[in-house]
């Protein structure tokens, strides 16, 4: 019980499918309105006692009249803590304009509401607080204040409901209209991906580290490695609470206390993202779809410093716009952000911009690791476009470009999609020709199994590369067969099922063949000159003049040898002695006859067989070692296996 109570004094326990934030200018009874509904003072800070005012982030949780259970995030309304109401308000799936009726709309509800607008947060309800203050009249006039305002914004429509924390009229009207509202809003859905944007760090002693924030885009089990983002700071999950629960498995949409193994408390901070080790890769350049607020006193430049809020991360940006010049109120564009520290962001993912005193843009992040690209370059925002705006498979195809050659885990991931959307995604755009699966399995196997997908177009680049790289060793060794199989992948880099994959494609359309461990060109034949011809021919007559004890003298340079050694010619068995070919397959049998009547084979009977000395015997066997015929029993070869 101990452990339970300290979480719920921390305010970190948490079990809810939703969340609810609070939103709206200071002293106007955001937190007295939480408390109100649910029993629990969301102001945690001595200094938010002592001033009466809510400084920082707070928490509580609710259980609504259908028995669905909802957390509740509220927020700082002055004007100096926004940075600690944008550390919030991100992960919240309905948001809570609160107005209060003696003072109506003030600044900061016109921010919080255009905050709450950039972030696309399309589910609320408008509540005009201390309705017990005023006269029926004058609450009639500030509601309709509160529609007016919010017209044209993501909470048009929103329903509205007038209440007092204090007498308790209208708080049952406001818990049913959450409900209904929370009814038809879409939950967080779980993609393999989990990410906690994390909004609070601190020590319990006995625990350890706890960590807390909303859970998005997958699950948390107690056990599981994770990751914090950005830093290269690993950790185990010890243990998971929901609303003073201890829980095995945290899912999306649900503020989640976690508490870590094998980290330190100030190895996690505010603005960090919890994840799972691979899944995500933080950056400091984002591509992405801009907005300017319809109140922004200036058009924003070129080039100008802002300060970017995304998740719970706030981070210095410099914004280079690549449509125009300038954005003016109101308008939207595409731009680049570059950051001073990286973040750990997707696609996706939305944000805010701010001067050190106001906000003044925002929108949604399209690429999280783009290019560099050209300023008013139509094809440039053409591919933007198509990112963001595209159809599902569209938007599929360009998230898989900059990660290809990719898994359908590692695909769905990056386009936000649940495993079996790609699935379906993918089955489409495999059939018209502009996805390659390199697998033999359908793709719901391959979905399990660890698919590997590229774009037709990437396929094609890498096929050229492939062709390219061939004809290159061509070049510079006329004289080989091929370009070493490892070698060609290697300088490919890809992995073995990949370039093994990818090579039976390559050989099915006619492009390269492989052979004996070697690939080449279709159509390419090594032939040689004249001249080495005729040396080629001498050294091979050499050999056989002298077949169990060739000459060592006299080799030809180590093309023309590599040559006769691919053309089967001539066989290298090491330390500077090469037999002829029929020479070798005849001590080959010779020795491997012996050993299948006798058992057991000596150097010195190998020599004496073939009349030889014991330096071409003892390289015959060691090479015969190496290939895996024998095996050396003290003085002794018996046949592998034997």
């Amino acid at each position: 019980m101990r452990e339970r109570s300290l979480l719920y004094y921390y305010g970190v326990a948490y079990l809810a499918m939703y969340v609810i934030g609070t939103a709206g200018h200071v002293d106007h009874g955001k937190s007295v309105l939480v408390e109100a509904l649910t029993g629990i003072d969301p102001d945690r800070l001595r200094e938010e006692k002592e001033r009466g005012m809510t400084i920082d982030l707070g928490f509580a949780w609710l259980t609504l009249p259908s028995g669905r259970e909802v957390s509740l995030v509220d927020v700082p309304g002055h004007e100096r803590f926004i940075k600690n109401m944008l550390a919030g308000v991100g992960g919240v799936d309905l948001a809570m304009l609160v107005v209060a009726a003696d003072e109506g709309v003030m600044p900061q509800t016109r921010e919080h509401l255009a905050i709450l607008d950039l972030l696309s947060v399309d589910r609320g309800v408008l509540v005009v607080t201390k309705s017990d203050l005023v006269e029926p009249d004058f609450l009639e006039l500030v509601s309709t204040d509160v529609l007016e305002l919010v017209e044209g914004t993501t909470l048009a429509g929103s329903p509205l409901v007038a209440c007092s924390a204090v007498t308790g009229e209208g708080l049952d009207e406001l818990r049913r209209v959450l409900d209904e509202q929370l009814e038809a809003t879409e939950p967080k859905r779980d993609i393999g991906r989990a990410r906690l944007p994390v909004d609070r760090s601190f020590t319990i002693a006995g625990f350890g580290t706890v960590v807390t924030g909303t859970l998005i885009d997958g699950t948390f089990e107690v056990g599981q490695e994770v990751a914090v983002l950005p830093g290269d700071v690993k950790a185990r999950i010890r243990g998971l609470q929901h609303h003073k629960e201890q829980v095995e498995r945290a899912t999306p949409g649900r503020r989640t206390a976690v508490n870590l193994s094998g980290v330190a408390k100030d190895d996690v901070a505010r603005g960090q993202v919890l994840t799972l080790p691979g899944t995500l890769t933080p950056t400091i350049v984002l591509d992405v779809r801009l907005r300017a607020i319809a109140a922004l006193r200036k058009p924003l430049r070129h080039g100008v410093e802002l300060t970017l809020h995304t998740g719970s991360a706030e981070v210095a940006a410099r914004l280079l716009l690549l449509d125009r010049q300038e954005l003016a109120a109101g308008e939207e564009g595409w731009a680049t952000l570059r950051l001073a520290a990286p973040v750990a962001a997707v696609k996706g993912d939305r944000f805010v911009l701010r001067t050190p005193n106001d906000t003044v843009a925002g929108g949604g992040i399209v690429d999280v690791h783009p290019k560099r690209h050209r300023r008013m370059h139509e094809p440039t925002l053409a591919a933007l476009a198509s990112l963001a705006e595209g159809s599902p498979a569209e938007t599929l195809l360009a998230a898989l470009a900059p990660i290809e050659p990719a898994s359908l885990t590692e695909i769905a991931a990056a386009a936000g999609r649940s495993l079996e959307e790609a699935v379906e995604l993918v089955q489409e755009l495999v059939a018209d020709g502009r996805v390659v699966t390199l697998a033999g399995r359908s793709l719901e196997e391959e979905a399990a199994a660890g698919s590997i997908l590229i774009s037709a177009d990437g396929f094609r680049a890498l096929a050229a590369r492939a062709v390219a790289e061939a004809e290159r060793f061509h070049a510079a060794r006329p004289l080989r067969r091929g370009v070493p199989r490892e070698e060609l992948r290697s300088r490919l880099q890809l992995d073995e099922r990949l370039f093994a994959a990818a090579l039976e494609r390559w050989a099915a359309d006619g492009l390269l063949v492989e052979s004996e461990a070697t690939v080449a060109v279709a159509g390419w034949e090594p032939a040689l000159p004249a001249e080495q011809q005729r040396q080629a021919d001498a050294y091979v007559q050499s050999l056989a003049a002298k077949p169990y004890a060739p000459p060592t003298d006299g080799a030809p340079a180590p093309d023309l040898l590599a040559y006769l050694e691919e053309a089967g010619q001539v066989v290298a068995v090491g330390d500077g002695i090469v037999f002829g070919a029929d020479a070798y397959r005849e001590m080959v049998e010779g020795i491997t006859g012996r050993l299948r009547s006798e058992g057991t084979i000596t150097l010195a009977q190998v020599r004496d067989m073939f009349g030889t000395s014991r330096r071409y015997a003892q390289a015959l066997l060691e090479h015969l070692d190496r290939e895996r015929v024998t095996r050396r029993v003290g003085d002794e070869r018996v046949l592998r296996g034997g």
